[in-house]
């Protein structure tokens, strides 16, 4: 498998992408559940049936470009492929020393803003990018090579990661977390999503709290014909709750805040977000030590 992902990462982007969004047709086609799971998640954000159908080929696209950014020639440099929209927001948060909590949906490539911050900000102010290790050896490994490149680190989701993330903070640097990605039992709070419950984590706003960090939203927007990415920086629409009842109103105060601007993003281009991420499932596991 690793050898053929290699080879295909010598592919152009426009290609992986035509065959990613095939890819993304024969799962939807050959799968019932993740049919359902798709619609679903879909229909309660309101998408249209254009939307939704576009939403099939994007995922596949999402999957498809993965070694192109891994492991292809094209990648190292990626400047080239990126356009930034709001770079000078976080040009401002750096000069301020304060460090900065990046938060980014499952949309577009996420895989490309920690890259693309890398490349062009990581120099002088590295990015820590919050991770959950693949369950398979050889793709655990894979991601953990492909990741490895100057002005950016990962920090598994555990509690040796969380206290690598507010050390990074506390030196001024930035982090960067999916706050839509389901966490572990006991490091969130059910919150709405689109309408309905969402296990939701609290780790992006208690790292702001606890450190003074500002938070900025970012995402990548795959642009067509394997043109490359618009990287999309904005502040949040609303402050941030900062004050509460007790400790657990505040956390569901926040969550929902986070929630309220994830939303916000995704409407921007409802079929770049990945709708068959299990977004609504119960926490299974805790965090590891």
């Amino acid at each position: 498998m690793l050898s053929f992902i290699r080879w295909i990462s010598g592919l152009p982007l426009r290609l992986l992408h035509a065959l990613g969004a095939l890819l993304g047709w024969l799962a939807w086609l050959g799968s019932s559940s993740y049919r359902a799971l798709c619609r679903e998640n879909a229909q309660l954000a309101g998408l249209t049936p254009a939307q939704q159908r576009a939403a099939i080929g994007q995922a596949g696209r999402l999957v498809g470009e993965l070694p192109w950014l891994w492991l292809g020639r094209a990648a190292r440099p990626i400047g080239r492929w990126c356009q930034w929209q709001g770079a000078d927001l976080i040009e401002q948060h750096l000069q301020s020393g304060h460090g900065l909590v990046l938060l980014t949906p499952h949309m577009g490539s996420f895989e490309v803003c920690a890259q693309a911050y890398a490349e062009r900000f990581g120099a002088r102010k590295p990015v820590t990018v919050l991770y959950r290790p693949a369950r398979q050896p050889w793709l655990r490994e894979l991601e953990e090579t492909a990741r490895d490149r100057p002005g950016l680190a990962t920090a598994p989701a555990t509690l040796a990661g969380v206290r690598q993330m507010i050390r990074a903070l506390r030196k001024g640097e930035t982090v960067g977390l999916l706050p839509d990605q389901v966490p572990p039992e006991g490091m969130g709070v059910w919150a709405p999503f689109f309408g309905k419950p969402a296990y939701t984590m609290t780790l992006a706003t208690r790292l702001v709290l606890q450190t003074g960090a500002p938070l900025l939203l970012m995402w990548a927007e795959r642009l067509p014909a394997g043109r490359g990415w618009v990287v999309h920086v904005s502040a949040p629409s609303e402050a941030m709750p900062t004050e509460a009842a007790d400790d657990e109103a505040l956390q569901l105060a926040c969550a929902t805040f986070v929630n309220r601007e994830m939303e916000r993003l995704i409407r921007q281009c409802p079929p770049q977000y990945l709708w068959g991420y299990q977004r609504y499932r119960t926490p299974r596991d805790t965090l590891a030590t």
